[in-house]
């Protein structure tokens, strides 16, 4: 067996391995090829600092690297994980990462950083084993908006993305994936809810899909919750958010009183490199 970068690697290649590897997963995985090509151009993948394990030019298990700088830190997310079920046991996880760190550190990269299901017992004690720690807890939900879309006194408006002061718009409470250097790369239509001319709050959404990537009100009042989920109700009434941090207990008691399903939790996690 062999570890090496995966800047040569076919991409129909590395999508059978990713698929078979995912397969029985804690949550169904997405099976259109153009889906990850989008998700990691978003996320700023760079096949070149990921890697994987070969045995006979055969890719056995792999860990794809997004880099990007935030925090004054240049960092690898982890934004895929995963080995063939049939080499499973033999620690092929920590022997990539093993490869991996000399060469990420020769590179500038400061810390890297993952996400994992809280229920994947043995991935959290492989992570913890190589070095990482959590940093933080996240819940995601999914459902219809629980709220009737009734008379309102505030404006929907659709915008462009430069209506924000995103310098005052805080980003550290977003994962990787709905973090605004990830989002401004996709498909997404960005909205502000306006009173009396203020801005009172605001969500960025594909409205194909209903995902809803970030969303926020900029005082944390029950009033101003209503407005923003009464103008996402009005977009899409079925919504799916990943990766709300635990901590925003405001917005977290809101998502539990109208209706959504609490689908999955996972935790954060960073190991740094210097």
């Amino acid at each position: 067996m062999q570890v090496k970068s995966l800047e040569h690697i076919n991409f129909s290649t590395l999508m059978e391995c990713f698929l078979k590897a995912f397969e029985n997963y804690f949550v169904k995985m997405p099976m259109d090829h153009e889906f990850y090509k989008e998700r990691w151009h978003m996320a700023s993948v760079r096949l070149d600092l990921s890697y994987g394990m070969f045995e006979n030019e055969k890719l056995l298990g792999f860990i794809i690297n997004a880099i990007d700088k935030r925090n004054d830190n240049w960092i690898a997310f982890n934004t895929g994980t995963g080995v063939l079920p049939e080499y499973r046991g033999q620690r092929i996880v920590s022997s990539i990462y093993q490869y991996a760190i000399p060469d990420l550190k020769k590179h500038g990269i400061t810390k890297c950083r993952l996400e994992v299901i809280k229920d994947n017992a043995i991935a959290i004690k492989a992570y913890e084993r190589i070095g990482f720690k959590i940093t933080k807890s996240y819940k995601c939900y999914s459902g219809s908006v629980a709220l009737k879309d009734t008379l309102r006194d505030f404006e929907l408006k659709q915008v462009d993305r430069s209506y924000f002061d995103w310098n005052t718009l805080n980003q550290e409470s977003y994962s990787w994936d709905n973090h605004f250097n990830t989002v401004k790369k996709g498909n997404y239509r960005y909205y502000a809810i306006c009173k009396k001319g203020e801005l009172e709050s605001y969500f960025i959404i594909n409205p194909k899909n209903g995902y809803l990537a970030q969303f926020n009100v900029l005082s944390n009042e029950l009033d101003n919750w209503n407005n923003l989920f009464k103008g996402i109700k009005h977009i899409s009434d079925t919504i799916k958010i990943n990766n709300v941090d635990e901590r925003l207990s405001g917005k977290i008691d809101f998502l539990n009183e109208i209706g959504l399903q609490n689908t999955v939790d996972q935790y954060e996690m960073e190991f740094d490199l210097y």
